[in-house]
């Protein structure tokens, strides 16, 4: 999925202005991303990439280029 697909789920998910998405953004203090908004956000990226991301690795999104590398290396 590339990254402005990514970039306007995050910005309907969160609520934020696009131009905060970068790929180096942290989710949590660039973005304001608490927990109810990650999961928000996982089920977005989910329905519109097809993957189903496992809880486990969810912790392991800090940035937005941890989202990317995870759907690029899962994708089918």
């Amino acid at each position: 999925m590339e990254f402005e697909k990514v970039r306007d789920i995050i910005v309907d998910t969160l609520g934020c202005d696009a131009e905060q998405v970068t790929p180096e953004a942290s989710l949590a203090d660039d973005l304001g991303a608490d927990s109810l908004a990650s999961v928000e956000l996982v089920m977005a990226l989910e329905e519109a990439s097809g993957i189903k991301i496992d809880d486990n690795d969810v912790a392991n999104f800090k940035t937005v280029n941890d989202i990317l590398t995870y759907l690029s290396s899962h994708k089918e």
